[in-house]
């Protein structure tokens, strides 16, 4: 492989568990919060952050999965729970790599329509090239890159999960 390795397998497990520290100290007054990974990747990451949420806290962690077309954000977003399973609870948008901000903010517009306790966001990788004005509250790791490099999180490789910068 020709890539530089950003994250080895180590260094991402080490990364969820500060994240999920941050998460449950941001949330430790509430009974319940919910974690909703944005498709494919960022939802797999949701998964590994709620587990690790729920192995150090008494909170209730619920996982929604968001799916939103990247190509085309302004169509209609679909969860897998439903708006009244996740009003009026503290809520973490997760996703593996903040790029331009698209895809996140318009996740967050989605959740915006349904009164929320806390909204929160999480990434993996920020790569601070924004299009929007959208950051994350939570990250792993903030990389200055060019807009020619791109950013690859792999989970569930036979080698472990890891992450490389192209």
């Amino acid at each position: 492989m020709s890539s530089n390795i950003i994250l080895t397998h180590q260094e991402i497990e080490h990364k969820i568990k500060r994240i999920a520290y941050q998460i449950y100290e941001t949330f430790v007054d509430e009974d319940e919060v919910v974690i909703a990974g944005i498709a494919s990747n960022g939802f797999v990451f949701a998964e590994k952050v709620a587990s690790a949420l729920s192995s150090i806290s008494t909170l209730k962690v619920s996982i929604c999965e968001v799916k939103i077309n990247k190509q085309n954000p302004q169509e209609a977003i679909q969860t897998s729970l439903s708006p009244d399973e996740y009003k009026n609870k503290g809520l973490v948008l997760v996703d593996d790599v903040l790029n331009s901000g698209t895809t996140l903010i318009y996740a967050v517009r989605h959740f915006l329509d349904v009164p929320l306790k806390k909204f929160k966001t999480a990434v993996l990788v920020d790569r601070n090239h924004k299009k929007y004005p959208v950051k994350a509250d939570f990250k792993g790791i903030s990389l200055s890159t060019s807009l020619l490099e791109h950013v690859q999180v792999v989970f569930n490789s036979e080698n472990g999960d890891y992450a490389f910068l192209s």
